[in-house]
């Protein structure tokens, strides 16, 4: 059993079945990361549908530099959630509330500073990855709103961060659900009711974002007896800061240099042409949609083990990483198969029948990537527990793994091999993690031991 104070949302993570806690986790977690990719993929299809090839490529090309900027601010909203996590296992309430409050301090700074500077390297960033010129202006137009709204990234993730940290997943999805209904409502409005181009969906995403956003906000100061603060509690505190810094910094980068090496690839695929762009831009839509569960499932064990370290519990975390994984792989095997049965239909949902080559690519790209979904879920599972157990660093060197695997395959493996090499790029890239994190989750477990042992006996 979970514990659960009377009248509030916070769930321990410290007792009960771990199976029982991550599937209970994980699951409103899954149907947020799913409303989430529900709207990301409103804005492809609609698109898709609507407009033109040419705009569903510009859009599409825009997800390598989309992912190295917001993915450097999500990972980043999750590292914050670490220390808070900790202390909450640990009962220190005080401790706990003054990291929330550091953490609001170093959002509002950064999340004025990326916008920023972002804003002024868009144009810079779009020609570095070799956007084709029939699609330059769609992905500009795209991607230069998303990035403006990099502030209402900031709030919704590290609300939600923060929401989760405490034990509660199944909120966030709630608003989720809401920005999700709200996005494509816009979406749909804007262009097919309003003529808009891809700016639409874009001003359409940032919105969405800021309502969810706000909603949590309101949430937690309603329903969470445990944060209420004292004056002093809510002061700038220098180290504080640094201890966030030191976990939310490497897990935001370690998101920008995998982003890295997908920019060098997208540059790759980019060189290949629009139809290239449109059949990869499917495929990865699509793929990152059955991916949900493995974001939901790392989400999951950040919590997990960032909780049961406070309290001193390395077992359960050793526990909870096979259960996470056996779950992972049993799914991966079940994605494939969906994949292998429907490949040539799943396509259509962003195509026209009559694009019978984009939608052989993008099939072909979907089987190689779910035949490999079983190191995803290593990836993202044992990544988020070295996470959660005050580890980040470690995620900036798997991610080093896959910048590499990818980089080759953009500079080597597209000349040699064209679109094929791309279907197994990121298959290489997880398998490269893999080698790496897995004996640095034994490592960790073992400094950890050496640092807390007592507390376990």
């Amino acid at each position: 059993m979970t514990t659960k104070k009377k009248g509030s949302a916070i769930v321990d993570m410290t007792v009960g079945s771990p199976t029982a806690l991550i599937l209970g986790f994980a699951i409103p977690m899954l149907l947020g990361t799913l409303f989430q990719q529900f709207y990301s993929m409103a804005d492809t299809v609609i698109v898709g549908r609507f407009l033109s090839v040419q705009a569903l490529a510009g859009v599409g090309s825009t997800a390598a530099i989309n992912f190295l900027i917001n993915g450097f601010v999500i990972g980043m909203s999750s590292g914050f959630a670490i220390p808070v996590a900790q202390r909450f296992g640990a009962r220190d309430y005080v401790d706990m509330r003054k990291f929330i409050a550091n953490t609001i301090w170093l959002s509002l700074i950064f999340s004025v500073a990326v916008t920023g500077l972002v804003a002024l390297l868009t144009k810079q960033l779009l020609i570095l990855t070799q956007t084709p010129e029939d699609i330059l202006p769609y992905a500009y137009q795209y991607i230069f709103i998303i990035f403006l709204g990099i502030p209402t990234t900031y709030l919704y993730n590290v609300t939600a961060s923060l929401i989760r940290a405490l034990g509660d997943s199944k909120t966030p999805v709630y608003f989720l659900i809401l920005a999700s209904v709200v996005n494509i409502v816009l979406d749909f409005v804007s262009i097919v009711g309003f003529g808009f181009s891809v700016n639409g969906p874009a001003l359409a995403t940032v919105f969405s974002q800021a309502v969810s956003g706000i909603c949590c906000i309101f949430y937690m100061r309603k329903k969470f007896p445990l944060l209420r603060f004292a004056p002093r509690e809510m002061q700038f505190d220098a180290r504080k800061c640094r201890i966030l810094l030191s976990m939310a910094l490497p897990m935001g980068l370690q998101y920008s240099i995998t982003a890295i090496g997908s920019v060098i690839l997208q540059s790759a695929v980019n060189m290949l042409g629009t139809v290239t762009v449109a059949s990869v831009t499917a495929g990865q839509k699509i793929s990152m949609f059955f991916c949900c569960v493995y974001d939901a499932l790392g989400a999951t064990m950040a919590t997990y083990a960032g909780q049961n370290v406070g309290a001193g519990k390395l077992q359960r975390v050793q526990d909870g990483v096979y259960v996470a994984t056996r779950i992972g792989i049993a799914y991966g095997l079940l994605a494939f198969l969906i994949c292998f049965l429907f490949g040539n239909q799943l396509p259509l949902l962003f195509l026209s029948p009559d694009q019978t080559e984009i939608v052989r690519q993008a099939r072909l790209f979907l089987l190689a990537n779910s035949a490999f979904y079983a190191a995803l879920a290593v990836v993202n599972i044992w990544r988020f527990t070295i996470q959660g157990m005050g580890y980040s660093g470690f995620a900036i060197l798997s991610g080093v793994s896959e910048m590499i695997a990818r980089t080759l395959v953009g500079f080597i493996g597209v000349r040699f091999f064209g679109i094929y090499a791309v279907f197994f790029a990121s298959p290489l890239a997880w398998l490269s993690a893999d080698c790496f994190l897995i004996p640095a989750f034994h490592h960790c477990l073992r400094k950890l031991r050496l640092l807390i042992g007592i507390r376990e006996d």
